[in-house]
């Protein structure tokens, strides 16, 4: 073996990746949304349309971070599939949690888009929800995963809040 992965196994990695975001994100910023705003039984208009461009940057952020998991980390963003390799480049050279940074910025877009309370309480519960999985979960799998190099990663990037690298809070 080569050490190059081959062709069965990047298409394993690709569907894999394709599954999380179909099922994690997509149930996260499109169909809970999406039940939210319907569940009234009327659609919902757009009120703001610059909210578009919000939604596009989480969107291309995920993208972004998905294609690193896949090509560099060799995993999903799923814990159950997670990278083989710690991954800190790219949006990881700014803020550890970049996925979940674009979430949220989605789900916002989407309650500014639409004007929607509802979809900003849902947003406040899906960051609340994020940082319990973060600091209870995450963190510490990671450490015991990846050990001194990951304590070192978080003393240099912050956790929420993204800054330039090399700039220490």
């Amino acid at each position: 073996m080569t050490g190059e992965p081959s062709a069965a196994q990047n298409m394993s990695l690709a569907l894999r990746n394709v599954l999380f975001t179909i099922v994690v994100p997509g149930a996260g910023a499109v169909y809970g949304p999406w039940w939210i705003l319907t569940r009234s039984g009327t659609l919902p208009e757009p009120v703001a349309w610059p909210a578009l461009v919000i939604i596009a940057a989480g969107l291309a952020l995920y993208l972004a971070c998905l294609w690193l998991f896949a090509s560099v980390g060799r995993g999903t963003p799923g814990p159950w599939d997670a990278p083989r390799r710690f991954v800190v480049i790219g949006p990881y050279r700014w803020v550890r949690n970049p996925i979940y940074v674009a979430a949220l910025l989605v789900v916002i877009g989407e309650a500014w888009l639409f004007g929607s309370l509802p979809l900003i309480v849902y947003a406040a519960a899906i960051a609340a929800g994020c940082h319990l999985f973060v600091v209870w979960y995450e963190e510490p799998a990671l450490h015991r995963r990846f050990g001194d190099e990951y304590d070192q990663y978080r003393r240099r990037v912050a956790r929420w809040v993204p800054r330039p690298p090399g700039v220490v809070a």
